[in-house]
Parts: structure tokens; sequence; C-alpha cells
């Protein structure tokens, strides 16, 4: 049945489990649903006194704790390139209030390497409307060096896009550690803050983007152990779009002896822009298949003649996964028993699946690239035995 955003979070908040796990694509809207649950879990309402900050309900990591960080590289002053962060309430509480510099170095250390240090900067001129300035004690940035142990490390450089995406989830994670050790402590008042008791949700949207298998396995092994200590008081929501790490997480947690696997979902965004939350039974090997999940929907799309931009995105990810698989070094080799000119096959794929600017308006497909998806979705199934399977039930 399909539903809005903001019923999905109603159901989501009405269980009481303890872990809810969701399995969705890229694109489906895992961060607006976050946004959803919180502004259920948390609303601003106008006109009544100010609650206080939604941190104290509802903690979240999803696409918008990243955009609180941006790199600052200097190239005009040949300075020293630093990771800002934006001003925000989130970070000062980690950084100022949490004290959390040691434990976020540790944690992104352990996902990345032992040697490469970040140094948070505690200090900042600010501009005031007068044209006068003003030093703001606040952790407004991080350098990246590489210590070597005798004191010789080197000059602060830029890091990897993976290595960033590990260190924002690396203060999520020290700061969830921090938490949950504080709701553990039975009394509240023994507890070093007050500033967790009426937390209710932790939401976490795929922080396993910039991880190898081993690590990302080891993460999930991780965040399971402390969804476990963690008080009952606190519900756990965690979406994902890699089968691994949902797999991780639904054996780590044990969800098959729930009854009846409740809180374990796909989510399907569908055609007329409405969504569809259902209940799976097993891990990701037995109640769905990535693959064949992708192709039933690029099939229905054709049927029903409604082939959008993102389905081409979806099609790429077909040739991909397929092409690992049989072991081509790309993805495009699996073009050339399909009729027609290789190149512009890719061109076409390419031109729907991404753009150069996240700005960037994309048209939309013509009716002649929209039969395009069908005939190499049909040069997969039928050239390949890598298609040859029955879709499983569920």
């Amino acid at each position: 049945m399909s539903q809005t955003l903001e019923q999905i979070a109603q159901t989501l908040h009405a269980t009481k489990m303890k872990a809810q796990l969701i399995y969705a694509f890229n694109g489906t809207g895992k961060t607006r649903l976050s946004r959803a649950l919180k502004e259920l879990v948390a609303p601003k309402v106008e006109g009544e006194e100010d609650t206080g900050p939604t941190r104290h309900k509802i903690l979240y990591y999803n696409a918008f704790t990243e955009d609180l960080f941006f790199w600052d590289n200097d190239l005009h002053g040949d300075g020293q390139p630093k990771l800002m962060i934006q001003p925000n309430s989130f970070t000062d509480w980690i950084l100022d209030e949490q004290g959390q510099e040691v434990n976020i170095t540790r944690v992104f250390q352990h996902y990345s390497s032992a040697t490469l240090t970040p140094t948070f900067n505690a200090a900042y001129t600010r501009d005031n409307p007068d044209g006068s300035k003003i030093e703001v004690k606040a952790f407004s940035e991080v350098t990246f060096t590489v210590e070597a142990g005798d004191d010789a490390g080197t000059e602060p450089f830029k890091i990897s896009k993976g290595e960033e995406s590990t260190f924002i989830w690396s203060i999520f994670y020290a700061l969830l550690e921090t938490v949950v050790a504080e709701l553990t402590i039975a009394e509240p008042e023994e507890r070093g803050t007050d500033q967790f008791n009426a937390l209710e949700y932790v939401f976490i949207d795929d922080p396993v983007t910039s991880l190898d298998e081993n690590h990302l396995i080891e993460l999930a092994v991780n965040l399971a152990e402390l969804i476990t200590s963690a008080p009952s008081q606190l519900k756990f929501v965690i979406t994902t779009h890699s089968p691994l790490f949902y797999n991780v997480l639904h054996n780590e947690l044990d969800m098959k002896k729930k009854p009846a696997n409740e809180g374990c979902y796909l989510l399907e965004r569908l055609a007329d822009g409405t969504f569809n939350l259902s209940t799976k039974y097993g891990d990701s090997n037995k109640s769905f298949s990535y693959h064949l999940h992708l192709r039933r929907i690029l099939e229905q799309a054709i049927a029903e003649e409604k082939v959008e931009r993102y389905h081409f995105t979806l099609l790429r990810n077909l040739y991909e996964k397929t092409a690992g698989f049989l072991g081509h070094n790309q993805w495009g080799d699996l073009l050339n028993s399909a009729p027609g000119s290789k190149d512009a096959y890719v061109r076409t794929i390419h031109t729907f699946s991404h753009s150069s600017l996240s700005t960037e308006q994309v048209r939309d497909p013509t009716p002649q690239e929209k039969q395009t998806i069908k005939l190499l979705l049909e040069n997969l199934v039928n050239n390949y035995g890598y298609w040859k399977e029955d879709a499983p039930n569920g």
C-alpha cells in the first residue's frame, strides 16, 4: 500500500522495537525519511515555548550531517587546506561541551590509518555588521597530517572524500558511544550530564559508503554491540543501500528471532512519488535480492511506460554488478552484445546516471532514450547466464 514518508515515519514511531532495519536504494528517500521522523519526534510548534534542541529527543546521521563540513583549499594564497565546520549547535555541542576530540580521533584512526591525525582548531574570526572583527571561541576547522612518531609529521593536506566521510561518521559515533555509556547509568543524578535523559531515537542513514568490506563488517558489528548495550528507552532506525551491511546487522541483532521479523523492511519509491514500506523475512539473501529487485523495478517502469531519469542509474548499477560478477573490467563490455553503437549507449546511460555539478539539471529522456532502457535490459537478461534465475519470493 502506497504511503507518504510522513505516514511511514508514523509506522516506525509506533513500533516498540529497539532496532528497525530498512533496506533502500540510493535516491529512494532515506534522508527525507529521517527528517520526517525528526518532525514527528521533536516537532517545532509555532507560538509554543521553546522545548530545546531537537537533539535532546533524536540524533540522526544523514546527508545533512555531512553538509556541515566543507573544504577551504586556499588555492590562491597557497595556504594549508582545512576542513571547515559550518557554525552550528551540533558540532559545538560535541566538541565544546562534550570534549570528544580524543574519542573522534580514536575512531577515525581505527577505520582509516593509525598515523592519519586530525587537529581541531578552536577559534576563528567573524565579521560584525559594523565592520569590526571578533574572535569566536568555537571549533571551526580541522587539519589533517600524517604523524611519523618522531615529531616529523607531514604538512597538513586534503584527505580523500572517503576519509572525509569516515571522519564525519567518527564524530557521530564517538558521540553515540558517550550517549549509550551515560544512559546505561541507571540513576539520572549519577550521570555526567542530563542532556541525554530525554533522548528517544537515533536515526542512522548509510555510514558505509566509503569503507572496504572488512571495515564495513567491523563497523556493523560494533554498531550492533552498541545498540544491544543501549537502554530500552533508546530506539534505533538504520537505513542502508548495502546488502552486506544489512545482513551483518540483521544477524548481529538477531532480527530473525524477532516476532515475524518485525523491524526488517524494504523501502521503495513508487512511480507516482509515494512510497511502500514492506516487511521482509530473513536477511537480504533470503528476503530480497538486490539485482533481481532492480530488474523488477525496471520491468515495471517499462511496462507502464513510466521510465524516468533515475531508471538509467538503476540500469547502470545492474550492468556494473553483472560485469563485476562475470570478471569484466568495464561494464560497457556487456554492451558488445547489444545491437547498435556501444559508445552511444554508454553516453546515454552516463548522461542520466551522472552529472558534473550537483545543481545541473538533466533533461528528461526522450521516447527513444526510454526505449534504450528496454533494449539494454533485454540485452542483459537474454545474453548473460547470470540472469537465468527466478526472482525469490518475498
